[in-house]
């Protein structure tokens, strides 16, 4: 879809309500997080104990490794660790909205092997894809609608266009991207998570293509479409789009040109983004039970048939009013999960949202 590409009259108005949006934005996050942490302080919401020492079941059986992380956090500080990838050397990449450091490269020993920033405090979305032959970075940050290609070492390669910017969506809709998820070809596909709810999607050159989904699209809504993933688990040529609709409790699934196939339910998880890992997907759940019920994310994993697998720090349970399968946290661990990395060893890395400045929980395959 592309609006009026006679933008002279309604810059300025776009500007001026994305520049109030993305400070309502921030402003409502940092008061919902130094809220929770107040109130977890005080005892008065449901805390994890930490109590477990393993999780999982099956073959996917983990024990915990909290202090793998050697980082200085006088020397390298975190807020919330929102995202991790592992480039082909195996150095763990993580994104933080900390300004000083958006992003620390870790070995999977735990040791700090390098960090740099593009002085981000809203940095949130990071997928890791190739740039010919070398490997490269893209992230988000919904606070300025900053969508950036960065070598691994920080270098700037490419800027996306807003939607605004191409003629995709009216002066009026907010534009806040939260991942991105990068295809075979090239195609580049934002998620608005934080703002409009659509996929916006790019050829690899940053030409606008389309957007689909958003609000009141039938089965294609989305409803805070935090993640997004590409799913190749079928092989080369039949791969297709996983898109959190965190609200929904769900993942729908698309075409590569956008393509409503699916929903993948998740009753009772509010999802961040699918990680592919093998035959399997693995997702950090922000929260469960109920929209923004603190401390109560967990991981889960699905299978090849997209069924639940394992659950990491949660449960299954039925719901006693509907007699509905609910996932539930066991508030032995997480706070609230926002990703989760994969090594070569299957070995897990979980980063969290609103954890109290807290760097990623190693988790060892057993």
């Amino acid at each position: 879809m592309v609006l009026s590409t006679d933008h002279t009259a309604t810059d300025g108005l776009s500007m001026i309500v994305q520049k109030l949006y993305s400070a309502l934005n921030q402003h409502g996050s940092n008061v919902l997080i130094a809220g929770t942490q107040f109130l977890s302080r005080k005892k008065w919401l449901n805390t994890p104990d930490f109590s477990a020492s393993t999780l999982g079941q099956g073959a996917f059986q983990y024990r915990i490794n909290r202090h793998w992380c050697q980082a200085d956090p006088a020397k390298h500080p975190v807020n919330n660790c929102h995202e991790m990838v592992i480039d082909s050397q195996q150095r763990l990449y993580l994104l933080t909205d900390h300004p000083k450091n958006n992003i620390i490269v870790f070995d999977t020993q735990g040791n700090v092997l390098d960090s740099w920033t593009l002085d981000l405090n809203g940095a949130h979305g990071l997928t890791l894809t190739h740039d010919g032959e070398n490997e490269c970075l893209w992230i988000c940050d919904p606070y300025r609608g900053y969508v950036v290609k960065t070598t691994l070492q920080g270098n700037v390669l490419q800027t996306l266009p807003t939607p605004h910017q191409v003629g995709a969506y009216h002066f009026s809709m907010p534009y806040a991207p939260t991942q991105t998820a990068v295809a075979p070809n090239g195609d580049i596909y934002v998620a608005d998570g934080y703002g409009s709810q659509c996929v916006i999607q790019y050829n690899a050159r940053g030409k606008y293509i389309q957007r689909f989904g958003g609000k009141n699209a039938g089965d294609s809504t989305l409803d805070f479409a935090h993640g997004i993933a590409v799913d190749n688990r079928r092989g080369a040529g039949n791969e297709i789009l996983l898109v959190t609709s965190r609200k929904q409790s769900c993942i729908k699934q698309f075409t590569l040109d956008g393509k409503y196939l699916g929903t993948i339910a998740l009753s009772g998880g509010y999802p961040c983004r699918p990680v592919i890992h093998g035959d399997s997907v693995v997702i950090g759940l922000c929260w469960s039970g109920a929209h923004l019920k603190p401390n109560s994310g967990f991981v889960i994993m699905l299978d090849k048939n997209n069924q639940i697998c394992a659950t990491l720090g949660g449960h299954i349970e039925t719901a006693k009013d509907t007699s509905k399968l609910l996932l539930v946290s066991d508030y032995s661990c997480f706070h609230h999960v926002h990703d989760v990395c994969a090594d070569a060893n299957g070995n897990l890395y979980v980063c969290e949202w609103n954890a109290g400045n807290i760097y990623p929980v190693k988790l060892e395959l057993i």
